[in-house]
């Protein structure tokens, strides 16, 4: 099936250009070329590649650790109303039966497809983390890094675990982290104690970035720099970013982005919350409350986010003062970048997959394609 798509501005990994059009068959882009003179019909205002949403945990009252089996097909067609065209089932730190639960019904998604937004495969976010900057997670339900565990976590989700959480101060970690590696498996770092130096022996072994820059880790201080201080200087490092205003503060985001802006990934960290009114939820077993838009447990701490991966876009031009072209690569680009993804996914360019936002001046989400289809919005 071919489709031609004219555009105002069409944004490539070079930048915007204006009067474009795209050229589509079977869900794959074929041309990109300048709309030829006399021809004023419009498709799109800002035609930009569809988001990627890395961690994911829910939204619109649903979990990616809730047993109904159309939970990840539910959560699909939520995720591509924010313009993510992408996106990684996260889970928690849980009972393990349930996690394996959880990743075979990840794994079926990715096999079989579904609505909305593609499902790339799971992050696996605990149980392997310490006490010390726990966030929500039960710390009583952490394990011990264990290569048996995790080759069996790997068999379970039948290649389809992209991502592991950890932190890197836990016995067998470097172990873990190689193992991990070996099988194309990334890994991030976070809740987590770890100081600087065990952190930079965690990137030597091959860990990818942070979970969450600034949540849930050992912070800057000038004479220890913290899993912050590695993660901002050492160039393999990949920063999540939840610039939902809350986590992060805007100033801290301007850093991020003097220091690292070509390795940030925006991400929602989005939990079932995300899309609902204000009251009463649950995440990792415990209640939380959400006033708002803020979701806390009973002892104040931020449990998870209700952020949208389009406004986090949409923040990151505000609060860092960059341009929208960054921040839509931060969405996009960067996180097809880290999964190893690029060569198919996260620009617009020719013999990648026609997934696509239409966005208005104001970055807003006008319609979103996804392989060339578009999703009823």
């Amino acid at each position: 099936m071919a489709m031609l798509l004219r555009a105002r501005r069409l944004l490539t990994e070079e930048g915007w250009l204006d009067d474009h059009q795209l050229r589509i068959e079977d869900g794959v882009i074929t041309a990109i070329e300048p709309i030829p003179t006399g021809i004023s019909q419009r498709d799109a205002e800002l035609l930009c590649p569809s988001y990627i949403d890395t961690h994911v945990h829910g939204g619109n009252g649903i979990d990616v650790m809730d047993d109904d089996p159309d939970a990840l097909h539910k959560l699909s067609i939520y995720k591509a109303q924010e313009g993510v065209g992408a996106w990684l089932p996260t889970t928690v730190t849980a009972p393990l039966d349930a996690i394996h639960r959880s990743l075979q019904r990840i794994a079926l998604r990715c096999e079989t497809g579904g609505p909305g937004a593609e499902v790339l495969g799971s992050y696996l976010e605990g149980p392997y983390f310490t006490p010390q900057n726990k966030g929500a997670h039960p710390a009583e339900l952490f394990r011990e890094l264990n290569l048996g565990e995790l080759d069996e976590l790997v068999a379970i989700s039948r290649q389809t675990l992209r991502i592991v959480a950890l932190a890197p101060e836990k016995p067998g970690a470097l172990d873990a982290i190689r193992y991990l590696k070996a099988r194309g498996i990334r890994v991030m770092l976070g809740h987590s104690a770890a100081n600087y130096a065990q952190t930079i022996d965690a990137f030597d072994e091959g860990a990818d970035g942070l979970v969450h820059c600034f949540n849930g880790m050992t912070g800057l201080h000038h004479r220890e720099p913290g899993m912050v201080g590695a993660g901002l200087l050492d160039k393999r490092s990949w920063l999540e970013l939840i610039t939902d205003g809350h986590h992060v503060h805007p100033a801290m985001m301007q850093l991020c982005c003097n220091t690292a802006a070509d390795r940030i990934l925006l991400i929602t960290d989005a939990m079932r919350a995300a899309g609902m009114p204000d009251g009463k939820y649950e995440i990792c077993g415990h209640n939380v409350e959400m006033h708002g838009g803020v979701v806390r447990t009973a002892s104040g701490g931020l449990a998870g986010s209700t952020l949208s991966l389009d406004a986090a876009v949409r923040n990151m031009v505000k609060f860092a003062q960059i341009p929208d072209a960054q921040a839509i690569h931060m969405a996009s680009l960067h996180p097809a970048k880290m999964l190893g993804m690029e060569s198919q996914r996260g620009s617009l360019a020719v013999g990648k997959r026609a997934s696509m936002n239409d966005l208005n001046g104001q970055l807003q989400l006008q319609q979103i394609w996804v392989n060339g289809q578009p999703i009823t919005l």
